[in-house]
């Protein structure tokens, strides 16, 4: 509940409820009025009409088909030349290689405001007023003020004369010529903290495009699926192919050496009179993440500057978004960019989603010899949970939990191709209300197939993310996987539960009644993300509207790359409540607060839902948002005008 009076409230709109299931899987400041709600009614005395059925259905729901085009620069610099080289096609490049024209023509540096200039008052950014001595005299688009994170961090820009925060690392010279300047001892101290992981070649992608890619493991594990079809004439569910659902009598064709990389053991000998010997539990790795903080695979929002920052909150264990096997196969190098990890990420997974052995245990194998060699993935998670209507209709995500037999061939064959690389499985409590599966999946799971942990969000598939997660269920799948371990006498997995944990209240909760290892935390992360601060020191976080404001590049792209970003995150954080204003705790992450007045104008502006007041927060921080960029909310909900433009 939210504390309130009279004169604290903004006129109450009648927005639709905002859908939830953007956090598993067009809008502008333009300042034109409102087409969801007419603005007077036909007597013309200022009322507001209602909404008809049809008017409202329209406004609910998401925003399908969303399109970003990027911003580019109004000259385009050869890259070459922005770094100070020579560039090997001259006169006849496409793009520009005079250096005074692009920096005339070129926006000024964006000066990233510090905590002590942000004001809880309007403009918000203190000394944004003009500062004629931070300019270049001949060069009005460099500020030496400005700070490049890249170049702070690193002690480099690799953008080099491109870079919206040119001024922190470039000087004018006696002679006019602009040189670019590299910190050389900060660049040899970050060379591994800062230098991200998991890049594929150019020769992979393209082995992968003519379907040339090397896969022996997936080549003898799914002959031994198909001869242990052929040979059972019961149905699918009964095939018995082995201790860990695999033919044991496979044809020795795996090298020695890959099998001693993917098995551990690098004895000749022990490969002697077994070969193909398998993975067996005992060789994996085990996951030791009891009392560890979480964070959800996410999809759009759970990018990988979203998990340094959840991870420099105190966040322990993070997972790439969802990506799609088949697109991996198919060498999409955005599906690559979803494995990126960042040194800073102690403990990191990819999730893949599939409806099959033929496509998620060749994605296994390709990901298990390209970054798991390397140390870039600790684990690889199965999703079975998602429910979005796309991802269950091809037979994947929420769709494998009434699928079991598949699924074990899966995540066996998965596990196998992976070697030490554990596998672990992200399940719902079922498909439908009332027909909850997970405790026969998760039996199996731990006992037959060798997953190294399970997270299972307490819904099902049909209630997406309504009414309350069944924490009672979670419960009880823990304590059969518990007593089924006892009696067969195996070490424990990790259990992870999942769903509305708001608070550290709730978290701390749910670890003491449930008996699970941890939780993994999703809504909960994208809407305060200090979530995890607040569990690693049992405490409630009443966070100030300064506080909570905190790469994708940092040219003119990758500045508005980062500002789409950071809207998509303010459509989670507006709707957090603060503490102070809180009628009773903790908060609950379903309740849906009446609109309010923030105990500050900053506070009251992050709990806009207005996603023009998304843009205008982005400004404060990346400067003016070109004409030519615009954005679109996901909820349609959000939409409070025509699209969100600069």
């Amino acid at each position: 509940m939210v504390h309130r009076s009279v004169d604290s409230y903004y006129p109450l709109l009648a927005l639709p409820p905002v859908d939830d299931d953007a956090a598993e899987g067009s809008t502008a400041h333009t300042g034109a009025p409102r087409a969801d709600v007419a603005d007077t009614d036909a007597r013309g005395t200022g009322g507001r009409k209602k909404w008809t059925k049809a008017q409202k259905k329209e406004k609910r729901g998401a925003n399908k088909g969303r399109k970003f085009g990027k911003v580019h620069d109004q000259l385009e610099l050869c890259w070459r030349v922005a770094n100070g080289k020579i560039c090997e096609h001259g006169d006849e490049c496409r793009f520009t290689h005079d250096i005074d024209a692009y920096l005339a023509a070129k926006p000024g540096d964006i000066r990233f405001p510090s905590i002590t200039t942000i004001s809880n008052v309007p403009p918000f950014i203190m000394g944004t007023e003009e500062d004629n001595s931070a300019a270049d005299d001949s060069l009005s688009s460099l500020d030496q003020h400005a700070t490049c994170p890249s170049f702070a961090e690193s002690g480099f820009c690799r953008l080099g004369l491109k870079c919206r925060f040119l001024g922190a690392h470039a000087k004018r010279d006696v002679s006019g010529v602009i040189t670019l300047v590299e910190d050389e001892e900060k660049r040899a101290q970050t060379a591994l903290s800062a230098t991200e992981l998991n890049f594929v070649t150019a020769d992979t992608l393209k082995l992968l495009r003519s379907k040339k890619y090397p896969r022996p493991i997936t080549d003898v594990y799914l002959k031994d699926l198909e001869a242990a079809k052929g040979d059972s004439n019961g149905p699918e569910e009964d095939v018995a192919v082995g201790e860990d659902n695999v033919a044991m009598d496979a044809p020795p064709s795996l090298s020695s050496e890959l099998v001693a990389k993917r098995t551990g053991n690098s004895d000749p000998s022990a490969q002697t009179d077994t070969p193909d010997v398998l993975s067996r539990v005992q060789e994996k790795r085990r996951l030791n993440w009891r009392g560890k903080s979480y964070l959800a695979p996410l999809t759009t929002v759970g990018n990988l500057p979203f998990r340094r920052l959840c991870m420099t909150l105190g966040a322990d264990i993070t997972c790439g978004e969802m990506g799609l096997a088949t697109s991996f196969l198919t060498a999409s190098a955005s599906e690559f960019s979803l494995v990126r990890r960042h040194p800073s990420e102690s403990i990191f997974g990819i999730q893949l989603a599939g409806n099959k052995p033929s496509t998620m245990v060749p994605t296994a194998e390709v990901l298990g010899r390209e970054f798991g060699d390397a140390g870039g993935i600790d684990f690889v998670d199965v999703n079975c949970g998602c429910p979005i209507d796309l991802v269950f209709k091809s037979g994947s995500g929420s769709a494998l939990l009434d699928a079991p037999a598949k699924l074990g061939k899966i995540v066996t064959g998965m596990s196998r191709a992976l070697g030490e690389i554990p596998v672990t499985i992200k399940l719902r409590t079922g498909v439908k209300d009332g027909r909850n599966n997970a405790h026969k999946i998760m039996l199996r799971a731990a006992t037959e197939w060798g997953i190294g942990c399970i997270t299972l969000h307490g819904r099902t598939r049909q209630q997406r993310y309504t009414k309350l997660a069944d924490w009672e269920y979670i419960k009880q799948c823990v304590d059969t996987v518990r007593a089924r371990e006892a009696d067969k006498g195996l070490s424990p997995i990790p259990i992870f539960g999942g769903g509305d944990c708001f608070s550290s209240h709730d978290y701390w909760t749910n670890v003491s009644s449930t008996g699970v290892d941890g939780v993994m935390i999703g809504r909960g992360a994208l809407i305060k993300p200090w979530i995890f601060t607040e569990v690693k020191e049992h405490r409630e976080w009443d966070i100030s509207s300064r506080e909570r404001l905190h790469h994708f590049g940092t040219d003119t792209t990758g500045v508005n790359t980062t500002r789409r970003f950071l809207c998509e995150a303010l459509s989670f954080q507006y709707r957090y409540v603060p503490i102070g204003l809180l009628e009773t705790l903790p908060a609950k992450i379903n309740d849906r607060a009446p609109a309010f007045k923030g105990r500050d104008e900053l506070e009251t502006l992050l709990a806009s839902p207005n996603s023009q007041d998304w843009v205008k927060i982005s400004e404060m921080f990346l400067g003016p948002a070109p004409e030519s960029w615009s954005f679109t909310p996901k909820h349609k909900s959000n939409a409070h005008g025509e699209e969100s433009q600069g």
